[in-house]
């Protein structure tokens, strides 16, 4: 079997990466919330059942209707960009994450 050699640029990423993380800058989730946004599933929602917050709590600390939030995650209803940047503040998370 064929060794992997790190180059330069590789160890560069990891590096910049971990002092993002050690800063609180980056977060690394679970592989399972990994794997729900990844076979589909509402951002939003798994990200806020991983925060631990239910629909009215996240809406509440957004500022918004618990069924509009709910809509949001059901896809029934898309958010204004000022929405979402208050629903990624909540889940303390980017905006990039959730969109």
């Amino acid at each position: 079997m064929a060794k992997k050699v790190k180059s330069d640029a590789d160890v560069a990423t990891y590096d910049a990466i971990k002092a993002r993380i050690e800063r609180g800058e980056e977060e690394i989730f679970p592989a399972e919330v990994a794997n729900r946004i990844i076979d589909g599933e509402n951002k939003i929602r798994v990200l806020r059942e991983y925060r631990g917050k239910s629909v009215k709590q996240l809406a509440e600390d957004v500022g918004i209707a618990a069924s509009y939030l709910s809509q949001i995650e059901t896809g029934a209803r898309d958010g204004t960009i000022d929405t979402y940047r208050k629903i990624a503040a909540a889940l303390s998370v980017s905006l990039d994450m959730i969109g």
